[in-house]
């Protein structure tokens, strides 16, 4: 699920049962890291994450990174919604 290099690779495993007392795996919450501003974005109709990310970082993997610098924001669907601004952070490299 995750590509190698991924910063979740090492965040630990959660497991938890649903309604139905089914074990479901998930990685466990954390902390959004603190970004550095490089501008603001608003929103079109048929944004997407990756499409962002490989935009103004040049790669589509990098889509967390925007997420990470929206943390008012829980999901990331949520962010895609037409004429939210969206703060786009520094490329940070990883």
């Amino acid at each position: 699920m995750f590509f190698d290099g991924s910063r979740y690779i090492r965040v630990p495993d959660a497991a938890f049962a649903d309604a139905e007392g089914r074990t479901v795996q998930l990685k466990c919450t954390r902390e959004p890291v603190a970004t550095e501003l490089a501008l603001v974005y608003q929103v079109r109709e048929g944004d997407r994450l990756d499409a962002l990310a490989n935009r103004f970082f040049h790669d589509p993997r990098k889509w967390w990174l925007i997420a990470d610098a929206n943390p008012a924001v829980l999901a990331p669907e949520q962010l895609l919604v037409p004429g939210r601004q969206l703060r786009i952070p520094r490329d940070r490299g990883a």
